[in-house]
């Protein structure tokens, strides 16, 4: 069977803000290589500023599902799905020291999609084959936050833990938690998700001599 013609196997990862997610991700890639595994990540799919709902204060809340422009992430995992290489502009977070890239994902073996809000859109978590949910203390993750988003996303750090307080705390208990008891495995990132990671790892390896065998 032709590689490109075959529905990818699809494995969501997800968690809360903080959980460490994107280290992670990055440790998967590195481990399982470009060709195999394609990664899509929903923090490329926030709709722009002005699109953006506002609190009772006036800020922009960025931690709500509707942030997210999930009917264009449908449509490019279907994209990939059938075979279609995806080529798109990099999110920056509204940070002017960043100039964002162009952004290319090829059709692979395996997709990956990760996200706050992967499990909680409906049409996309109908589509996955494992959900992995990564999880961690809340005080780690309050701390993970500030380092990012000071550094990284250039926030200052009074906004960094008003967005925390008001905004992530609360979409995190009512749009992301609720899906860890519907997660295949959950990986606790309280000091280090290595085991999890080695886990993962031997399955998705299992996955594609499965695939390939097949396609041979």
């Amino acid at each position: 069977m032709d590689q490109k013609k075959r529905r990818p196997f699809i494995i969501g990862i997800t968690g809360g803000s903080g959980s460490g997610k994107t280290t992670f991700i990055r440790e998967l890639r590195s481990r399982i290589g470009c060709d195999d595994l394609c990664i899509l990540s929903q923090d490329d799919y926030y709709k722009d500023r002005e699109s953006q709902m506002a609190d009772e204060r006036g800020v922009k809340n960025f931690d709500l599902p509707d942030s997210i422009d999930d009917l264009q992430l449908a449509r490019d995992v279907k994209r990939l799905c059938n075979g279609e290489k995806v080529v798109k502009k990099e999110y920056t977070f509204n940070n002017p020291k960043v100039n964002p890239k162009t952004l290319e994902f090829s059709p692979a073996p395996i997709l990956v999609l990760e996200g706050l809000f992967i499990f909680y859109i409906q049409s996309i978590f109908d589509q996955l084959d494992l959900k992995v949910f990564i999880h961690a203390k809340e005080n780690l993750k309050v701390i993970r936050r500030i380092q990012r988003d000071r550094i990284e996303r250039n926030y200052p750090l009074d906004d960094v833990l008003y967005r925390y307080q008001y905004h992530v705390l609360p979409a995190y208990e009512k749009h992301i938690h609720p899906f860890k008891e519907k997660s295949d495995i959950v990986i606790n990132n309280h000091r280090e998700f290595k085991k999890g990671l080695d886990v993962l790892e031997g399955f998705i390896h299992h996955k594609l001599h499965q695939i390939k065998g097949e396609d041979s």
